[in-house]
């Protein structure tokens, strides 16, 4: 990238940054102003856990800030991943404001450069932030799934905390019940499982206090397994081979651990296919390549918003901005629907793709119409 590449990448960076800062800070500030009271009891609690049984107003004031910062710092990463579109494209219309403004545009014409030059460091530095986006959702998001879990009253625990697994079955004709599942650590306590043949008829009990997952299956402590075919004494057992692991089971028991599954944990669901219903495997599908498809649309709405604010000569780019604002936000909201919506005929893995599919030519046709 020669000077001038560098000078709008620059100055288009600069503008993304800006958007979601204000963007993070209006988020976090108006869900603290509604929750408040219920973050100052959070942060009293958390002082009298320390001991403390009379602060000061500064003292709960640090802790609340706290709190807060606790509960949304997982949350802000994945909201970069929501809201990447719509910031590449309103930094892009803030960027070319400020070149007309400047007559930047004029000069480079009278330089003898042609406008397509904008385009290029603009589209380099959407797609690197886009590998960004991809790299969050692979690879962090799910190592920060239990904090993304929490709700407001669950903000300054690290822990996600516990809840009770009903029968659950596994694939292999098991059934797995535990009186709580801790989703931190994907630990089971108060262990039932129960074996079936092919009608469903129970062959064997096993109780045990905990299991712990090790990779392939779940190591029991103090497991016991009595027949229900055979009078026998109860033999000691410790050890299950299932394909119920703990990611299946968070996923089973909170909803928002969906959206966090990287790609290959997606594909590790969908590789055992006797523990879906038809219907989860399709949402999987769907959330899979879903985002794939969503980072193709932010980048095609963003070439497709680009000629209306790359003009070779001064206009009104408040006119410019409203004449681009319905077509941008159409394309940005069609291609989320679009990708997470079931369209009857078509597999999942090829109805993400719908949105793409419309974007592109148009995004070609209007790209190829600019008078550079």
């Amino acid at each position: 990238m020669n000077l001038l590449d560098r000078y709008i990448a620059r100055q288009f960076l600069i503008n993304i940054v800006a958007l979601l800062v204000i963007l993070f800070c209006f988020v976090v500030a108006v869900d603290a102003s509604i929750n408040l009271d219920r973050f100052g009891k959070l942060a009293v609690g958390v002082l009298e856990r320390r001991g403390i049984e009379n602060p000061g107003l500064i003292e709960r004031l640090l802790t609340t800030v706290t709190i807060v910062l606790d509960l949304w710092w997982p949350r802000l990463i994945q909201l970069f991943n929501f809201l990447l579109g719509l910031v590449l494209v309103g930094a892009m219309g803030f960027t070319c404001t400020q070149f007309v403004r400047h007559r930047e545009f004029v000069a480079m014409l009278a330089a003898g450069q042609s406008l397509a030059r904008v385009g290029r460091p603009i589209l380099i530095v959407a797609g690197g932030l886009t590998l960004v986006q991809a790299l969050n959702q692979e690879f962090v998001i799910p190592r920060i799934a239990p904090l993304l879990a929490r709700d407001t009253k669950e903000a300054g625990q690290e822990r996600v905390g516990g809840t009770h697994l009903p029968l659950t079955p596994d694939g292999s004709g098991r059934m797995f019940q535990a009186e709580r599942f801790d989703a931190n650590t994907g630990n089971l306590q108060g262990v039932f499982v129960l074996e079936r043949n092919a009608e469903g008829r129970p062959l064997r009990a096993i109780r045990a206090a905990s299991a712990s997952w090790d990779g392939s299956g779940w190591v029991l402590e103090g497991g016991r397994a009595e027949s229900r075919t055979e009078h026998a004494a109860p033999v000691a057992i410790d050890r299950i081979e299932s394909g119920l692991d703990p990611t299946q089971i968070r996923l089973n028991r909170y909803k928002a651990y969906r959206n966090c599954l990287s790609f290959a944990q997606t594909g590790r669901m969908l590789a055992r296919r006797s523990m879906l219903d038809e219907r989860t495997a399709d949402e999987l599908q769907r959330i899979r390549w879903g985002r794939v498809s969503v980072w193709m649309c932010n980048l095609l709405t963003l070439s497709l918003a680009m000629p209306f604010f790359v003009t070779r000569e001064p206009v009104n780019m408040l006119r410019q901005s409203l004449r681009c604002a319905p077509i941008s936000l159409t394309a940005l909201m069609g291609g989320v629907l679009g990708s997470s919506a079931a369209i009857p005929g078509l597999p999942p893995a090829v109805g993400v793709f719908i949105p793409v599919m419309i974007l592109l030519p148009a995004a070609i046709a209007v790209g190829s119409s600019v008078k550079t």
